[in-house]
């Protein structure tokens, strides 16, 4: 007999429904693995172009503390740019470590949405180049699809140039 498929029930999920939102939730095949590249990956497996899949980073200012950045996942964020935004002089990525503490999430599966506490968080701006944009939904094998002005409902982000220049 064939097991029921059960829709994933995060954080991240459960807060946008709350708000009453439009989105998409998409599963995807995961073999667990994280690694390097893994949003390309991801944005490869949903079908969802790199420009439009973004990803989740968590950073530490010197003087500002944790700020969250969303980038599209074929991009790298750029540090000093970011600093600039977040007031600091300086900033660097969180150690993977300190991840599932701060956020309440694991590397792979940080959505800017229903995390422990809620941090200043930065949106780059190349996500109003698209009507829907794609974020994790709080767990590896699961994203969201929903527009960049929902997400800043819910997050109440800023849109920044904080992506370093390809």
């Amino acid at each position: 007999m064939a097991k029921k498929h059960k829709a994933a029930a995060t954080n991240a999920l459960r807060m946008i429904s709350a708000a009453k939102l439009p989105h998409e939730v998409i599963e995807y095949e995961t073999d667990g693995e994280i690694g390097e590249n893994f949003g390309e990956r991801t944005a490869e497996k949903t079908g969802i172009p790199k420009a439009q899949s973004f990803k989740t980073l968590v950073i530490r200012g010197e003087k500002n503390g944790i700020s969250v950045a969303c980038i599209p996942c074929d991009r790298e964020v750029d540090l000093k740019k970011f600093a600039r935004v977040t007031n600091d002089k300086k900033a660097e990525l969180i150690h993977v470590k300190e991840l599932l503490g701060l956020t309440g999430y694991i590397r792979g599966s940080v959505s800017p949405i229903g995390m422990k506490k809620k941090y200043p968080t930065y949106l780059s701006e190349t996500a109003l180049d698209f009507d829907e944009i794609v974020i994790s939904g709080g767990m590896c094998g699961v994203a969201v699809k929903m527009s960049p002005q929902d997400i800043q409902k819910m997050t109440d982000c800023e849109f920044a140039d904080i992506v370093k220049e390809n």
